[in-house]
């Protein structure tokens, strides 16, 4: 039966996903041919906070069982946009909404969403097909070298790859004050391997001085921690990066500093005046005090991490004008900025920051830490704005992570496509080509740990620190995480290796997602597999912007240990097939399953012109051309 509506079909939405502002999207529904309507049917479109707007659909063309009416519709203003179809039949009158993630029918239900981003609106090229590489700057590499002016009250640790602290004391208080010694010289020594691993851009977790191991409390926004290394050492980590054709964006913590800072200076560490000591400090008008001293806004009630207020004047200056902390980075080497809790950043200040960045160098980037999906997220009552083109480049892509682990540990192939679709069908083509695609962060538990081990929400940290994965649940936990990443690195964005999963690092929540990376233990087939991962990546040029489809699901196919997409190119598409079982899965007729391609082509692994061969927990490619 032939839909009445199928976003996911250039016959019934002309453009697939968001939409650039003016430019025009044709929308088109199919009626069976018993249906008459009574008057003409209508789009039905609207923007919250507005009025619907009524676009009539008129005959447009004939089908076997059903007459296809359609409108036009070039929108004007960047937002989320909502729509369904409504026609009248005999008196009454029918709704076309959402009944699953793409199609639409009588007995729908939601909305359609259309995002509108702006006519302008584009993304750097430099991570376009690259790969990032996330490092926790305090245990990736110890340099050896000694570094002065080491601040009071930290525990520095010998034992590289020992425990991280994380015991309270007796008031329950964790001090995260234990350093590994990992520094800017230590990453710069690295390099070599980082390049040939695939990597073109690193994320550093905080690198501005802060007086706990994580630094996401910042204490002085213009001075690399002197346990990391000096400004100039980061200059020339950024200059020595550039020649292996490595970027490095920072980590922009702007929504909260630190108690112990220059600016709040609660524990008096600082010579000047900080807001807690006293109302004439310049800093004061910077925090939200509700009894001063003791008592002010805090990020999660977390007094340690006092709130900012970020449209204050001197505060948006201070981060974002000419002589602010975005320029001095960048002026640096910094190729941009990650943005912590961007849900905590209010709207204008997103925008200033955008524009600051931007008129430095508009090829800097602005990637944003967003949870869930960015295009539609609502925080504290107010529906954000982050990608329609004034406010972040793209964003962190929990969804497509959760998807994937999911998927990878044995759910439908249906519930994998639908999560991946929504995303690429909500967010701006720019957004999507430099999206942060990941498996494991700072924030969760390492994936190899949630592939093979045992889930640990409902365990202590007490239990984590002592459970390691036996060797068979590392090696099905290794088996499992190369199948995520076959996922990870060929579907649209840029994948994000969190340092040491590539070597078999281990570790559920913090601070055991954040030990020390194994040098001389690492999983040396592993990484190998990883730069393969990446040579491949590197060598299919549609993987730097190619628009993405699914080409076998549940419907078409019985087994579902194989999922299969395409990565489109102007003359030739690269067709993925991922294997997330532990046998190798032939599928025949792919000439016949995939009808709207020819001319196949082996690319990687075995295919013969009619079966294709996907080894266990692996993948294969092939060539082909879309003709229809």
């Amino acid at each position: 039966m032939t839909p009445i509506y199928d976003t996911w079909h250039l016959s019934y939405k002309s453009v697939f996903g968001a939409l650039r502002q003016n430019r025009n999207c044709r929308f088109s529904i199919r009626l069976p041919k018993d249906v008459i309507p009574d008057f003409t049917p209508v789009m039905v479109l609207f923007r919250t906070g507005f009025k619907e707007r009524f676009i009539p659909m008129n005959v447009s063309g004939e089908e076997e069982d059903c007459f296809v009416y359609s409108c036009d519709y070039t929108p004007r203003y960047t937002d989320v946009h909502y729509y369904y179809f409504s026609y009248t039949c005999g008196g009454t009158r029918y709704y076309i909404k959402k009944k699953d993630a793409h199609c639409g029918g009588i007995d729908g239900g939601a909305l359609f969403q259309l995002t509108v981003y702006g006519e302008n609106y584009e993304t750097p090229d430099f991570l376009k097909g690259g790969v990032m590489y996330q490092i926790f700057p305090d245990r990736f590499c110890r340099s050896g070298k000694v570094h002065e002016n080491i601040p009071y009250g930290r525990v520095i640790r010998e034992d590289w790859g020992g425990t991280p602290y994380y015991r309270p004391d007796h008031n329950g208080h964790v001090w995260n004050n234990d350093y590994f010694g990992g520094d800017l010289d230590g990453i710069r020594s690295k390099l070599e391997y980082l390049r040939d691993l695939g990597v073109t851009c690193i994320y550093l977790n905080p690198i501005f001085e802060a007086h706990e191991n994580h630094r996401y409390n910042t204490a002085d926004y213009m001075k690399v921690d002197p346990l990391l290394g000096t400004n100039e050492d980061f200059e020339a980590l950024c200059r020595d990066a550039a020649e292996y054709g490595i970027s490095v964006i920072l980590d922009g913590v702007f929504s909260h500093t630190g108690s112990d800072s220059v600016y709040f200076n609660k524990n008096g560490r600082y010579p000047e005046p900080g807001a807690y000591q006293s109302w004439d400090s310049k800093y004061h008008d910077w925090y939200s005090f509700i009894h001063f001293p003791d008592t002010y806004e805090a990020w999660w009630g977390i007094d340690t991490l006092p709130n900012v207020n970020e449209n204050n004047e001197s505060y948006t200056e201070f981060i974002c004008g000419e002589d602010g902390v975005l320029h001095y980075w960048l002026s640096l080497g910094a190729a941009g900025f990650r943005l912590d809790v961007a849900d905590e950043l209010p709207d204008q200040f997103l925008n200033n920051l955008r524009k600051s960045v931007k008129s430095f160098d508009k090829d800097k980037v602005v990637i944003g830490e967003v949870w869930e999906d960015a295009s539609n997220k609502e925080s504290y009552g107010v529906k954000r704005r982050y990608l329609l083109g004034n406010q972040l480049d793209s964003v962190m892509n929990y969804p497509f992570r959760e998807a994937i682990i999911n998927y990878i540990r044995g759910g439908k192939p249906s519930d994998f496509i639908r999560s991946v679709m929504t995303i690429l069908e909500n967010y701006p083509k720019p957004s999507i080509d430099v999206l942060m695609n990941f498996v494991s962060t700072h924030d969760i538990e390492r994936a190899i740990n949630r592939l093979g081990g045992e889930n640990c929400d409902n365990h202590s940290k007490e239990w984590m620190a002592e459970k390691w994965l036996t060797p068979e649940q590392y090696a099905h936990g290794k088996n499992l995480l190369k199948a995520a990443m076959a996922l990870q690195f060929f579907l649209p964005g840029v994948p994000s290796i969190y340092y040491g999963d590539e070597a078999g690092l281990q570790g559920y929540k913090d601070p055991f997602n954040r030990r020390c990376y194994p040098w001389g233990h690492e999983d040396k087939e592993l990484i190998e597999y990883v730069s393969e991962l990446s040579r491949v990546r590197r060598s299919i040029p549609n993987m730097k912007d190619g628009r993405t489809y699914f080409v076998i699901n549940e419907e078409e196919i019985t087994d579902n240990r194989l999922i299969a997409f395409t990565r489109q190119g102007a003359d030739t598409d690269y067709i993925v097939f991922v294997n997330r079982s532990g046998e190798n899965v032939s599928l025949g007729n792919v000439p016949g399953l995939l009808s709207r391609f020819r001319s196949f082509e082996p690319y990687i692994g075995e295919f013969d012109g009619e079966t294709i061969s996907v080894p266990p927990y692996g993948y294969s490619i092939i060539k082909a051309k879309f003709v229809s």
